[in-house]
């Protein structure tokens, strides 16, 4: 590494070590004052709409509080008292003029007798009862065409598709909702009810005398900026909100949040939403009618783009003086900080010297006494370490070397000793097989001898020539007789395979494992074991055949230990294919309890047994290696029925291993 590019990556970490505190706690702070100065600046805006709010709904109160006062007012009135003694054709002029007068869209008197149904409506039934009362209702188009002349064709609003609405197959809202006011009349001995109200749908000059009356401040923009809007459910039925230019979103719906909030649940929404085309920081206020349903809502806003472009201008004006702050800090700096760099320079080069091998390289004195000073001073005392203990080193290595050689040397010498007590172990466990075996082969010789000598002796001395009589004791003895010979024979090829054979040869599985059955007859009879074989033709497998007999044998007289004495041993001989290779199989299923899942894996494993006390733990692991030598593979299962199944299997003689 060149020195230059070292120095350069000393001041760089010198640099960001001294800026850590104002790169990562300026920014830190700046965004939580950022986090907390726009969560303060939303409330005001959040406070600010609420309280738009609150003014368009008194006036909305207001509004309705003098169209009740007025028709009142009329109701009381000298100029209707006279009104009612005319025939109530002759008094149309009359309720036109008030209707011009008092900007009423229907008037009409409703004499008491007349009342009717119309007493379900509650503002008329609570005239009835001598009640004045104003409320917000909704009129249906057929009553809209009752009431006045085209008053339902002003209500008619198409709808507009509006996104995140809640879905409907509604097309046009034909309803009107409707400043619906009610005055008792006690006149010239007439008593009935005075009836008067105003359209709301498509009623622009209301809701602009909102806007107008909410908006005239600066801080949200001026008019242009703030909206108004009446809504019939969540329809725009009376709003200053433009789809373009000059053309009101009469007709669009309000989403299916704010919806669900203020018609759904009653709320109050304050909160930022996105109006038409434009997010805007609303309000929005449920309407109920008489009936005390919400009916609509009341909406103020205004638009938040100003807002968010001020919130914006602000962050980058910060981000931009801290950026300055920090490009002025780096040059000051390395200002002051020059004077550490040329013992730094010093002690780089002599560490480069000592890199490349001068072990005896030294900074020496760097003419300051300061923290770097004492470190160069130290790393002096270091380095003399350093050297003496390399040639410490360089001598214990030598003498490492020789030590490691005596141990290898150790080592090979134990492990052939391992390996031949390994092969004593396996011939250990062969010789306690045999005389396990040889137990039982004795005691079966002895029957057959003392029958062959009790016959001999009827024939020799009692019968003489007359043998006719005891033709049966003469067949039993050469049953006998036979019988011995097998066994012995039997047992000797077990015991001393290496007179019968030099190497492996081709076998057939099916009479090894019968003379094997023959071999340990005496283990299963003396307990109630209950064999069943099903030896079917296989292909012949190359094996020596006493090793496959201590196979077989071994697998037998531990499932017979397995099953203590008692219980059912099935044999199973079948030819069957092994990744492509013909081969035969041989299993030995027992009865027994089987072998706990967590030791299935370590059964083949040396000095692996659950006959503690009894065995070495070697049987089973000679098997695999017999198995294995001959090219094939020896496995252990528990059956879902229960006790342990042993398989071997071996490729045929014409298979390659």
């Amino acid at each position: 590494m060149q020195r230059g590019t070292l120095l350069t990556s000393v001041r760089l970490r010198l640099l960001v070590l001294a800026l850590a505190p104002l790169i990562v706690l300026m920014p830190l702070l700046l965004l939580l004052g950022m986090t907390r100065w726009t969560a303060d600046y939303d409330k005001v805006l959040i406070a600010n709409v609420e309280s738009d709010l609150r003014i368009a709904e008194q006036y909305l109160a207001r509004i309705m509080a003098g169209t009740g006062e007025e028709l009142k007012g009329v109701s009381e009135s000298l100029e209707f008292a006279i009104e009612l003694q005319k025939q109530p054709d002759n008094r149309r002029p009359f309720f036109d003029r008030k209707k011009a007068e008092l900007g009423l869209d229907f008037l009409y008197y409703l004499p008491m007798k007349d009342v009717g149904t119309a007493g379900d409506w509650p503002v008329i039934a609570s005239a009835v009862k001598g009640r004045g009362d104003t409320r917000i209702d909704i009129f249906g188009a057929e009553q809209l065409v009752a009431l006045a002349p085209g008053l339902s064709t002003r209500a008619r609003i198409e709808l507009i598709e509006t996104e995140a609405a809640v879905p409907t197959s509604r097309r046009v809202e034909d309803r009107g909702m409707v400043v619906h006011s009610a005055s008792p009349v006690h006149l010239a001995g007439k008593e009935g009810v005075l009836v008067g109200g105003i359209l709301l749908n498509r009623n622009l000059d209301f809701i602009d005398s909102i806007n107008a009356l909410v908006y005239l401040n600066a801080v949200t923009g001026g008019d242009r900026q703030g909206t108004a809007t009446l809504f019939l459910d969540d329809v725009r039925v009376s709003t200053n909100v433009r789809l373009f230019e000059d053309v009101r979103a009469l007709g669009t719906r309000v989403s299916a949040a704010v919806r669900g909030q203020v018609l759904g649940a009653g709320e109050t929404w304050l909160n930022r939403a996105f109006v038409v085309n434009e997010w805007y920081i609303s309000g929005y206020l449920p309407i109920t009618d008489s009936f005390g349903d919400r009916v609509g809502m009341l909406y103020v806003g205004f638009l938040e783009a100003p807002f968010s472009t001020a919130k914006r201008q602000a962050f980058l004006w910060m981000l931009a003086a801290f950026f300055a702050v920090l490009l002025l800090s780096a040059p000051v700096f390395f200002w002051m900080a020059k004077g550490i760099f040329a013992p730094l320079e010093k002690m780089i080069n002599t560490m480069r010297r000592v890199g490349q091998g001068n072990l005896s390289a030294r900074i020496g004195p760097v003419g300051q006494r300061n923290e770097i000073g004492q470190v160069a001073g130290h790393l002096d005392g270091l380095l003399d370490q350093v050297q003496d203990r390399d040639q410490r080193l360089r001598a214990w290595a030598s003498e490492l070397n020789e030590r490691v050689e005596e141990r290898t040397s150790e080592l090979r010498e134990a492990n052939q000793k391992l390996e031949e007590t390994y092969r004593q172990l396996v011939m250990s466990e062969k010789l306690a097989s045999i005389g396990e075996i040889t137990a039982g082969v004795a005691h079966e010789i002895n029957n057959p001898v003392a029958v062959i000598q009790g016959n001999l002796h009827v024939l020799h001395e009692v019968l003489g020539p007359d043998a006719a009589p005891v033709e049966t004791e003469i067949r039993l003895i050469d049953q006998q007789v036979a019988r011995i010979k097998a066994i012995v024979g039997k047992l000797l090829k077990f015991a001393r395979p290496g007179e019968f054979t030099d190497d492996d040869e081709s076998v057939s599985l099916r009479p090894v494992i019968e003379d094997c059955l023959v071999l340990v007859d005496h283990v299963l009879t003396k307990g109630q074991i209950n064999v069943t074989c099903d030896l079917q033709d296989a292909p012949p497998v190359r094996v020596i055949p006493g090793e496959m007999q201590q196979v077989v044998i071994n697998l037998i007289v531990n499932a017979a230990q397995a099953m203590d004495n008692r219980g059912d041993l099935a044999l199973k001989l079948r030819p069957e294919v092994r990744d492509g290779v013909d081969g035969a199989a041989l299993s030995v299923c027992d009865s027994g309890p089987g072998v706990p899942e967590d030791k299935i894996g370590s059964v083949f494993d040396p000095f692996f047994t659950t006959k503690l006390g009894e065995g070495t733990g070697l049987g089973l692991s000679i098997c695999q290696t017999i198995v294995q030598r001959s090219g094939g593979i020896i496995s252990a299962r528990n059956c879902p029925e229960g006790g342990a199944e042993f398989t071997v299997w071996l490729p045929a003689v014409d298979q390659p291993q």
